[in-house]
């Protein structure tokens, strides 16, 4: 099942661009029985290795923006590394509160998508407000384990000015990078509370699920985009529901 689950995050990234993250967390905690806190760490070490294999041919190409990865991704490493320290000082519950609220933003972003296109052309953000756009995505990244591409290719483009295409790479280089950074800081907060991660675990997943990447980008030209988004986030929606179910009530 495991297997499966890595294969549907891969696929995911491949069919939509973005979303494979949002499933990781789910993944390891009911399909392989991982405690919260674990698949957190996991889940960015999966999402980077991911994001950062899938990055590595579209930098080759120039569909990578450098600076828009400096200005915006060294700020959300930052800011991953600070959410993954503050993960110690909160309980598991609200974290899956929390990251049930993202499904829910995420499920929202993918059923009325903004029009992307030509919407972030000519447009400049200030460096500093870039650069906050970052670290603010990089605290979500590091305390709940989503690597926040939903977030951030609409940030590249409407505030960046990126063109899809470069935002699209760009994206994938903040994603690793940020996830790299939470990861390494969780190595130490796992440690005060006496957890370790499945190594074995993370590489099979992960290369598990750079295959469906390839999968899913084969089939993305064959297939509706849109209604692959609205049926991905109807079933967001219905996840969000069951973990903030599950996960609320223990957190307050």
């Amino acid at each position: 099942m495991s297997w499966l689950g890595a294969l549907a995050i891969g696929m995911s990234l491949g069919l939509l661009g973005s979303g494979g993250s949002i499933l990781t967390v789910p993944v390891l905690v009911y399909l392989v029985g991982e405690p919260e806190k674990i698949a957190i760490a996991e889940s960015l070490a999966i999402v980077g290795l991911i994001a950062g294999a899938a990055a590595l041919p579209r930098s080759f190409r120039g569909l990578v923006h450098w600076r828009t990865v400096l200005l915006f991704g060294l700020p959300g490493m930052v800011g991953s590394y600070l959410g993954a320290a503050a993960a110690q000082y909160v309980s598991a519950s609200l974290q899956l509160s929390l990251f049930g609220i993202m499904m829910l933003v995420a499920a929202f972003l993918m059923a009325r998508p903004p029009k992307l296109e030509k919407a972030g052309e000519g447009k400049r953000r200030a460096i500093w407000k870039t650069g906050l756009d970052g670290l603010l995505v990089g605290v979500v990244t590091g305390l709940v384990g989503v690597g926040g591409g939903f977030l951030i290719v609409p940030a590249l483009v409407l505030l960046g000015g990126l063109p899809m295409h470069l935002a699209v790479g760009t994206s994938l280089a903040v994603i690793a990078l940020k996830s790299l950074s939470g990861f390494i800081k969780y190595q130490n907060v796992l440690s005060n509370l006496d957890l370790s991660i499945d190594w074995s675990l993370i590489a099979v997943m992960s290369l598990v699920g750079f295959g469906g990447t390839l999968i899913g980008g084969a089939m993305a030209n064959r297939l509706p985009r849109e209604r692959l988004q609205q049926v991905f986030a109807a079933f967001l929606v219905i996840m969000a529901a069951f973990i903030l179910w599950q996960y609320v009530p223990e957190a307050f």
